[in-house]
């Protein structure tokens, strides 16, 4: 827990000056606007609040709106229509497990068992649809009571064109989760087509056809109107809003809470360049992101290095303005020192950096610190991974930065970061801040010595992975060996479809850094998300979801979607208290 001093009870805003036209009064004020944020807003005015909110930037969606979009539900109704065998309480083990002793049990419990009510929920009022993942195994499948799929969910596609006008304000997807930057995908398509199973190149085809022929869409945008991932989730949520007429204020930062007799009793934003004071006559809730991007705390907090620039997210966008209201008003932070880590590349001149979510599993490739040597699976869970990093750094491996070494054949055959397959894109074709991150040369020590490694420790590192792609076994670390391993591995490589040797030159190489999707730390919250003080105590009127608030899975990722589906149920928990207790 923070050692920050807690504020005074009684605080209330000052030196503001306020007319008719900047006061404004809701029941509830949502801050933020991310998958989190829409669905609290959603479930409130369903719970008969009237509800508003805002969001700092010009966009909205938040993170969601460049996500995978999944939520990691356990028992959600979808696995069990399926026949998925799964439980609370072998789900609460695993959870258990994975966190360790610093398990909030009250927090994980409610989470767990109101996520399946959340599906519930989405499916009968709302227009979010998602589709269980048979195959989408959760991240430590060593861990008791892991599952080989079924947990996580993917929102189904969703026409842009039922926006109207909205659509042009939502924040546009990651390019990384597109298909040449450009054409949507769902998680199953780009699964089938990385690990090029059957029917992959007709998957493709399909893709590209549908974009080429989709004739009236195009003379009024190139972006695609088949929304996938977390823009499908966003918009789906924001078509909700829009049903239930929650009005939205954009370019709207949050300023300050307001604290009255020790209640937080509204907020004051900056709107239309004025301080604007709005009343939440029940309670506010903050969705609005964490701190990647305020470098003054990323230095205060997370390990070193860290550089807001290695964030995957929005530019400036999430930069601790709700945990630092939060805690002027008294409230006390954990976790601080984690991120939700990915490993990224950098591109010269890009707003931010690209993450390497799946490449790492595609045989051909392996990873290696400043000795050119390996020092975990590829494969590892993405927040894992770049903990891993942080830790063999600090013992002195540099790992900081680390090297993704392929050779011409994982060039050819597949894409790596930002870098499309050289099948459809060689390097003689490469822009030139392309042609900055990729290093190339024929022989792995001349290699070396372009990116700074130790040559003997490079070449010992792929003889070892050669002699592993042969056997199929990674004796080093296991690369390849459960199903969370293989599954974006290439069925096509026996026997194992995460191994492959390197032996055709040119080799190349790419620099990793320690990224994020977002940092873990925030308020600390109770089961029903309320914001506590140092004391334990409750702040009244106040809740904390998503990145705004300590993860509940701690420093720890159990499985893709842990970060929204959190998000989401606290939501739903928060609007309910709300509603139950004013």
């Amino acid at each position: 827990m923070s050692s920050l001093p807690q504020m005074p009870a009684s605080q209330a805003v000052t030196n503001h000056q306020f007319d008719s036209d900047t006061e404004h009064a809701f029941d509830v004020v949502v801050v933020g606007s991310g998958g989190g944020a829409m669905l609290a807003a959603c479930r409130a005015a369903d719970n008969g609040m009237s509800v508003l909110v805002v969001e700092k930037c010009a966009l909205y969606g938040g993170t969601t709106a460049i996500s995978g979009g999944g939520i990691w539900i356990p028992c959600n109704m979808l696995a069990q229509a399926a026949g998925a065998d799964d439980s609370f309480e072998q789900a609460l083990t695993y959870v258990r497990a994975c966190i360790g002793p610093d398990i909030s049990e009250s927090r994980v419990r409610a989470y767990l068992q109101t996520g399946p009510r959340l599906v519930e929920y989405l499916h009968g009022k709302t227009q979010v649809r998602f589709v269980t993942l048979p195959e989408y195994a959760d991240y430590f499948q060593h861990q008791p009571a892991a599952k080989p799929g079924h947990r996580s969910l993917d929102p189904l596609p969703f026409d842009a064109r039922r926006l109207g006008a909205d659509y042009a304000v939502q924040r546009p997807p990651l390019a990384a989760t597109l298909v040449a930057g450009k054409l949507s995908m769902t998680q199953t398509e780009a699964r089938r087509i990385l690990g090029k199973h059957p029917g992959w190149l007709r998957i493709l085809a399909g893709i590209g056809l549908r974009y080429a022929l989709d004739l009236r869409w195009r003379l009024q945008s190139k972006k695609d109107r088949r929304l996938t991932l977390g823009a499908a989730l966003i918009a789906s949520l924001r078509k909700s809003m829009q049903d239930r007429k929650i009005p939205l204020w954009l370019n709207t930062p949050l300023q300050e809470l307001i604290l009255e007799d020790g209640r937080v009793s509204g907020v004051v934003v900056m709107r239309d360049g004025k301080p604007t004071r709005i009343t939440a006559r029940k309670g506010v809730i903050l969705g609005a992101g964490g701190f990647e991007w305020n470098q003054a705390m990323r230095d205060q907090y997370l390990p070193q290095p860290s550089r807001m620039e290695w964030s995957v997210t929005p530019p400036h966008a999430n930069t601790g303005d709700a945990i630092l209201a939060g805690q002027a008003v008294g409230a006390d932070v954990g976790l601080m020192g984690q991120v939700w880590g990915v490993p990224a590349v950098q591109i010269p001149g890009a707003p931010q950096t690209h993450p390497i979510f799946v490449e790492r599993s595609l045989p051909g490739c392996l990873i290696v610190n400043a000795q050119g040597q390996r020092f975990l699976n590829e494969n590892l869970a993405y927040t894992e991974f770049v903990r891993t990093m942080y830790r063999r750094h600090a013992d002195g491996d540099g790992t900081i930065p680390a090297w993704i070494i392929f050779d011409a054949r994982f060039r050819r055959s597949y894409p790596c970061g930002p870098i499309l397959p050289g099948s459809v894109m060689p390097d003689s074709r490469l822009p030139p801040a392309l042609r900055e991150i990729l290093f190339c040369d024929d022989t792995l020590e001349q290699l070396a010595l372009k990116i700074g490694v130790d040559a003997d420790g490079l070449r010992a590192s792929v003889e070892r992975m050669n002699s592993a792609a042969a056997t199929g076994v990674d004796t080093e670390f296991g690369k390849g060996d459960n199903v969370f391993d293989t599954y974006y591995g290439d069925i096509n490589v026996k026997p194992n479809p995460c191994l492959a040797p390197l032996v055709e030159a040119p080799y190349y190489a790419m620099r990793l850094v320690p990224g994020d999707i977002g940092t873990k730390g925030g308020l600390l919250t109770d089961a029903d998300a309320r914001v506590q003080r140092h004391d334990g105590t409750a702040i009244v009127g106040l809740y904390a979801i998503g990145n705004s608030s300590a993860a509940v899975m701690g420093t720890t990722y159990p499985g893709a979607g842990a970060t929204i589906g959190p998000a989401m149920v606290f939501g739903m928990l928060a609007a309910d208290h709300i509603a139950a207790t004013s």
